[in-house]
């Protein structure tokens, strides 16, 4: 099972940026600790800060990927684009998100990618991604 993780804008930043809702760890140190919970699951790992790349990256691996989790950022509340690329491809995505944006700034209670992905995960910290990839792995179990 191949499983890709990709994140969007300012993620990169993460355990330097707003620790109080994005916590001390780096994505780097946490994707090592998911790596070693699913041993059996074969995950990469892409981010960029640049909307295309995001984009490019959906359509490198939407084809021949079994999942993709997709922590858009701030795209999530504006890109139709990002919408589209997952639309176009046959690997279903799931919408990560590492804070409960319905808790924030009205702003980000609208996702323009959500309704293109199969769910959405939001508010449990890193371990969203965890979440995410458990559905996969349970999805795959029950051979649907």
């Amino acid at each position: 099972m191949k499983i890709m993780v990709i994140n969007g804008p300012n993620l990169n930043l993460l355990g330097r940026r707003e620790k109080e809702i994005y916590g001390t760890e780096t994505f780097d140190e946490y994707f090592a600790r998911l790596e070693k919970a699913y041993p059996q699951v074969e995950l990469h790992y892409f981010q960029s800060n640049v909307e295309g790349e995001l984009i490019n990256e959906l359509q490198r691996v939407g084809f021949h990927f079994d999942g993709v989790l997709l922590n858009a950022g701030g795209f999530t509340h504006t890109s139709v684009a990002l919408r589209d690329a997952v639309l176009s491809i046959t690997t279903p995505v799931i919408e990560i998100h590492i804070s409960n944006v319905l808790k924030r700034e009205e702003f980000r209670h609208t996702s323009m990618i959500a309704g293109a992905c199969v769910g959405s995960i939001s508010g449990f910290g890193l371990k969203s991604y965890n979440l995410g990839v458990e559905y996969f792995v349970l999805r795959d179990r029950e051979g649907e």
